[in-house]
């Protein structure tokens, strides 16, 4: 669960959004809506903690993570958060496999066991056998869902996303939301900002800023 208490952000003495007080539950799906400059990926940010608000409270687990340190945000990032963003955020030289694990297999070993966790989340996303694949091969839709395989893959309690299905053809915008909306129904707090009003609607919970 993550709430927010009359939170606001200004920038370069701009205000970005307005004094807000929000919940958003475990094992469903929030959405930020509204128009362009409303502020939804500041606010988007400021919940994923990788932005500190002006002013307010942000609780997350009943725990006060406006006051947490520097080293406290860094084990929420690596042990419970996943961030999937508009231009994917992976590295196109390396394979599908490193994206989702960041990880080599040791130079000594000549045959690495198979990760069968690996192998089911690839399924899972209808990338299955494209593990060895490097990203720069994939489609856009394809790379957005390694961003969501590396997510359900680390087993993230949180899930934030920045314009999801941004620039995905209708196929690919359909097969993300409902990966985003299996990942909340299995437990996942997902918190997305978007312009898509169709996936948007199938949010549990809903805000719209500006």
């Amino acid at each position: 669960m993550i709430r927010t208490t009359d939170l606001s952000m200004s920038i370069a003495g701009r205000r970005v959004f307005e004094p807000l007080s929000l919940e958003c539950p475990a094992g469903s799906v929030t959405a930020l809506t509204g128009a362009s400059g409303s502020g939804k990926t500041t606010l988007l940010n400021c919940l994923g903690l990788l932005l500190r608000p002006t002013k307010g409270r942000i609780s997350i687990d009943d725990e006060d993570a406006s006051a947490w340190s520097p080293r406290r945000r860094r084990r929420f990032w690596q042990e419970k958060a996943a961030f999937i963003y508009q231009d994917y955020g992976l590295i196109d030289d390396e394979t599908v496999d490193f994206n989702i694990r960041f990880t080599r297999p040791r130079p000594l070993r000549r045959r690495p066991r198979p990760d069968q966790r690996l192998t089911e989340v690839l399924t899972t996303v209808g990338l299955a056998d494209r593990a060895d694949d490097h990203a720069a091969v994939l489609s856009g839709g394809e790379k957005q869902r390694v961003g969501i395989a590396r997510a359900i893959y680390k087993g993230a309690s949180y899930i934030f996303a920045d314009e999801p299905t941004a620039s995905l053809d209708e196929g690919n915008r359909q097969r993300v939301a409902e990966l985003l909306l299996d990942s909340a129904a299995n437990g996942a707090c997902v918190v997305l900002a978007t312009h898509d009003e169709e996936l948007a609607a199938h949010a549990d919970i809903r805000y719209r800023l500006g």
